[in-house]
């Protein structure tokens, strides 16, 4: 019984945190709310996120913030096509005793803003992606572990494509999230511009700390959840498969790959995070619904048919539910 008591205060706390993180990050980044909400359920989930949007719409800003909001180091890497991954793992130099020592990349951070990630070379991709996956970098033979917490924040501008490598589907399938950003509407962008045409300076208050984030992620893996609401996000991840016994046919008619495995981890560790903020002890399948769309959209192949009809990513997650 108190282990249970304990249970629900801790989810409590997480969501009065997730409270307040929010009004923190209000003070500088105008709309956006459902982003928002998003980036933090992947941080407390201890996973990464992809945000695609145009330029202008304050991508980078938004991670910057919420970086500072929190008690964690904080690196920004600026993808380039000569970037190398040496660049963003680090290297090793020779020292004045006349031994090689490692000097640490950026990537060495608890929050890493790897802006405009589809600039970058493959060979730096395949860096990253070790980086995000194993928590790990190994240079020289040598592996060296990441600092706890370790995010990967990612930007995409999805409409200038010449001189991009597109990320591959293994590298896509390691974010949680892919949170696509629109333009702000036009209240929103009056104050917008109003806030950042003038002198005005905003103090920001720091919220968590990196220990205290460890363990709402703990705090979230706890949770627990219905047999059934399990089995309808896996159901959900599989009905993606393509001929397969329980495709649908818009499924078979409009993709040509479907979700793997870790789109069902996500769908349940997104759908927990859901809950938790919002002070639900346990995830329904509303929760799995709500997060669908942003844990499925980048591990989905569309065919040439989808295209030429214009069936988008969320016309087929839609018509799944």
């Amino acid at each position: 019984m108190t282990e249970h008591r304990s249970d629900v205060e801790a989810v409590n706390n997480l969501a009065k945190a997730y409270e307040q993180l929010r009004s923190e990050i209000g003070k500088v980044i105008v709309g956006q709310q459902d982003v928002v909400k998003t980036v933090l359920m992947s941080l407390f989930g201890n996973g990464h996120s992809l945000l695609v949007g145009v330029p202008g719409l304050a991508k980078t800003l938004l991670i910057s913030t919420i970086a500072e909001v929190l008690h964690l180091d904080f690196k920004r890497i600026q993808f380039t096509p000569d970037l190398m991954p040496s660049d963003i793992t680090g290297s090793e130099i020779l020292g004045d005793d006349r031994h090689f020592k490692f000097n640490k990349g950026p990537l060495f951070a608890n929050i890493v803003l790897a802006d405009e990630i589809n600039r970058t070379p493959p060979k730096t991709q395949a860096a990253l992606l070790e980086a995000m996956q194993e928590r790990n970098v190994t240079v020289a033979g040598v592996q060296y572990p990441l600092a706890k917490p370790f995010f990967v924040l990612a930007t995409q501008n999805p409409i200038e494509q010449e001189g991009t490598y597109p990320l591959p589907e293994a590298q896509l399938d390691r974010f949680m999230f892919n949170i696509p950003l629109d333009y702000p509407s036009f209240e929103e962008e009056v104050h917008v511009v109003k806030q950042t045409t003038t002198n005005r300076s905003v103090h920001l208050n720091q919220i968590l700390t990196g220990d205290q984030i460890l363990e709402f992620q703990k705090v979230v893996r706890k949770i627990p959840i219905a047999d059934n609401v399990l089995q309808y996000a896996v159901q959900l991840a599989t009905k993606t498969r393509p001929n397969t016994s329980g495709a649908p046919d818009i499924v078979n008619n409009y993709l040509s790959w479907g979700a793997g495995p870790r789109a069902s981890q996500y769908l349940v560790l997104g759908a927990k995070c859901h809950a938790a903020i919002q002070q639900k002890y346990s995830p329904d399948i509303e929760d799995v619904q709500a997060v669908a769309n942003n844990v499925l959209r980048h591990r989905i192949v569309r065919n040439y048919k989808a295209e030429a009809e214009r069936v988008s990513e969320e016309d087929i997650i839609k018509a799944l539910f």
